[in-house]
């Protein structure tokens, strides 16, 4: 199992204020020194944390291991993707309001303007991943509308308040990683895993990928960037019965 290391909120402690550290191109390589399989960012409307120039720069030393880029789907980010060509672009919806990503893609409702918009992307040599609920339609949806993977939302998982809850929410994830792979779709996920609640979403087998960004940043203050990767590594592998 692959751990992409989403650095943004690298990126949000510098633009709290308007400074040049830290620095989240540091944080990127030490992320990838440290284990990490894909550095993962999230070029927001409003550049509340990742800039431009950081994509620019990111797309210059991140070389060894693949970058996905998050963004929404418009038009100024399709220019900028296909400018940069990060190895895979994730599709994401964005409000200019939320904190942070609060749900799925809905494909569905975008399937006709998806199918132009993914084609211009895959013609210019980059993967394609929607980020979708657990729910069938929309992995289905994913599937038709061009997409090459989808990165299953873990939010409601991480967020339930009792363990019946995060059960249910863990069957619904196991059922959509089970359906994507079963239409041939790669199948990541992602949003709010920590140290404390990763290892039963790792355990699930069609999932090849996890990408977590704010628990590795957050525990990076006590541990060390460095440390706070290779811990994380190491939870998704023994969940994997790989270590």
């Amino acid at each position: 199992m692959r751990l992409g290391v989403n650095i943004d909120h690298i990126a949000t402690l510098r633009e709290a204020r308007k400074t040049t550290e830290p620095d989240p191109i540091k944080g990127a390589l030490i992320a990838r020194d440290s284990g990490a399989d894909q550095i993962t960012f999230h070029l927001r409307e409003d550049r509340r944390h990742i800039q431009d120039d950081d994509v620019k720069k990111l797309k210059s030393v991140i070389t060894e291991i693949p970058l996905n880029m998050e963004m929404a789907a418009t038009e100024e980010m399709l220019e900028i993707a296909t400018s940069i060509k990060p190895d895979r672009v994730t599709l994401v919806p964005e409000k200019r309001d939320e904190i942070t990503t609060e749900g799925g893609l809905n494909v569905i409702s975008m399937s006709s303007f998806l199918k132009s918009y993914i084609k211009e992307l895959k013609d210019s040599g980059i993967s394609v991943a929607t980020f979708v609920d657990p729910v069938e339609e929309q992995i289905k949806a994913s599937l038709e509308v061009g997409a090459d993977a989808v990165e299953l939302h873990t939010g409601e998982y991480a967020n339930a308040k009792t363990e019946s809850q995060r059960k249910t929410e863990l069957f619904r994830i196991k059922k959509g990683a089970v359906y994507g792979r079963s239409l041939g779709l790669d199948v990541f996920a992602g949003h709010g895993l920590t140290y404390l609640n990763v290892k039963p979403v790792a355990a699930i087998e069609e999932i090849e990928e996890l990408n977590i960004g704010h628990s590795i940043i957050a525990n990076s203050i006590f541990w060390g960037l460095e440390e706070a990767v290779r811990k994380m590594k190491k939870l998704i592998l023994e969940a994997r019965g790989l270590v």
